[in-house]
């Protein structure tokens, strides 16, 4: 009974080609850089997170924030001018 040729040690095998990871469209952020992106203090967002008035994510013990709740809770939070306010209400006829 013939054994299976060994591979020489010379011979390379082609490693297989690492996975590149790409950054999310949206981002997870710390609490700093949240308070940044609002231009709040972090206390502030720190007490969002505890009054569970956005959403966050739990990494650990770290607590990351998407951007696109930042931007849903400014949206949210907009108070409309006077003007679009009126023209909710229309004219009666």
């Amino acid at each position: 009974m013939r054994r299976p040729a060994i591979p020489h040690a010379s011979i390379q095998t082609p490693k297989p080609a690492k996975e590149v990871i790409t950054p999310t469209p949206d981002p997870l952020l710390s609490p700093a850089k949240a308070a940044e992106h609002l231009g709040t203090g972090v206390r502030f967002i720190r007490r969002l997170v505890q009054e569970r008035r956005i959403r966050y994510v739990k990494v650990g013990r770290h607590v990351r924030i998407r951007a696109s709740v930042l931007d849903a809770y400014i949206d949210d939070h907009t108070v409309p001018t006077l003007r679009e306010a009126r023209s909710a209400y229309r004219r009666a006829a």
